[in-house]
């Protein structure tokens, strides 16, 4: 495969001279208490090398703007986050093959994608911090943003046209549209009293399970897998990334700020009706429906966090919390035919780092 940017670092520099933070809990993780993001350090660290390489090259992608926009792009790359998708790529093609350059390649398109939606999200949500800095928008106002993320999204689609399989980068594109699609949907149905549970979901599996999805699947592609091998591990993520997104409403609702890093309550404010505030409407009795629909409306989330965690409202936060839990373990049933290996079982153990993600926003 060509260089997917003139920049790129090979694998053994990366695993040389690239400090990466994943590596350094791993090692500690065994004296440690076990939390989420211990977990996830043990998963990350079946492919930390190649992890230190995708954190190089998204780092050097500012090279590829011109001068005048580098600070911006540098800035909404910089803030780490989980690097779940590069993650499911890579675990995805060590699984069943061999992890190689374009491996790495995959994770950065798949990572930029994210990024360019985060960006996105939070000019449509006026969130003011994410990642436990400020947003884009916060600092240089939504005009600028819409821009980085359109910028963002062509660089992650330019790489993607890149892979020697012209299929792949085909593949990156459809999910990206489904992306933008389930964004746009969502969007169309905010204060939407009348969104089904099922609508819910299929929005979510567009948003959020779709980039899991194609990281898998092409991560198996890169290997060599079969078809019907490929697909298993796309079901696989998708049921993960869906799983996620519910979470990620879950502690929308019910996080707190100050250990999350990231604005919260913003869904509910921009009338974004997700699984918890579906779940009250749905349990709710009649003579009550009217009183919870008016909160919901006025977005007055401290409210709406009230019910949600009541047992009077039989439980609408542990029934979606038992929901993304039900995903997970539909996604770890497809595994079961996958070879046995250090990669296999660390996709096991990223499921696994989400459902205790649920368990934190329960507690």
């Amino acid at each position: 495969m060509e260089s997917a940017s003139p920049h790129r670092v090979p694998l053994t520099i990366c695993e040389a001279s690239f400090y990466s933070p994943l590596v350094e809990v791993s090692m500690h993780s065994a004296a440690a208490r076990t939390t989420p993001d211990n977990s996830l350090a043990r998963v990350a660290s079946a492919v930390h090398s190649e992890l230190a390489c995708v954190e190089a090259r998204i780092a050097e992608q500012t090279a590829a703007f011109d001068p005048a926009i580098e600070g911006y792009v540098s800035y909404a790359v910089g803030s780490r986050g989980k690097r779940l998708r590069p993650i499911m790529a890579l675990l995805s093609g060590g699984a069943v093959g061999q992890i190689s350059s374009e491996h790495i390649d995959l994770a950065v398109v798949v990572e930029l994608i994210h990024i360019a939606t985060l960006v996105h999200d939070d000019i449509m949500d006026e969130a003011e911090r994410r990642r436990s800095q400020p947003t884009v928008n916060a600092r240089w106002g939504n005009s600028l943003s819409v821009l980085l993320g359109d910028c963002l999204f062509a660089h992650a689609l330019h790489l993607s046209a890149n892979f020697e399989n012209p299929e792949v980068g085909r593949a990156i594109a459809r999910a990206a549209r489904e992306v933008c699609t389930g964004e746009i949907i969502q969007t169309q149905r905010r204060f939407d009293l009348h969104l089904a549970i099922d609508d819910y979901f299929r929005i979510i599996q567009m948003k959020t399970g779709s980039l899991f999805a194609v990281a898998a699947e092409l991560g198996a592609v890169l290997s060599g897998a079969d078809q019907k091998t490929a697909l298993t591990l796309r079901d696989f993520a998708a049921r993960v990334g869906t799983a996620y997104q519910i979470y990620d409403d879950c502690l929308d609702i019910a996080g707190d700020e100050d250990a999350t890093g990231k604005t919260l309550g913003t869904d509910l404010r921009k009338g974004k009706l997700t699984l918890p505030v579906l779940m009250l409407l749905r349990s709710a009795r009649a003579v009550e429906k009217e009183r919870c629909a008016e909160l919901i409306l006025e977005g007055n989330l401290s409210e709406i966090t009230r019910l949600v965690k009541t047992a009077a409202a039989n439980g609408a936060l542990s029934a979606s919390i038992q929901s993304g839990q039900d995903l997970l373990r539909e996604a770890e049933n497809k595994l079961t035919g996958l070879p046995v290996n250090s990669y296999s079982d660390a996709l096991f153990g990223l499921s696994e780092t989400v459902r205790e993600l649920f368990e934190e926003v329960r507690a």
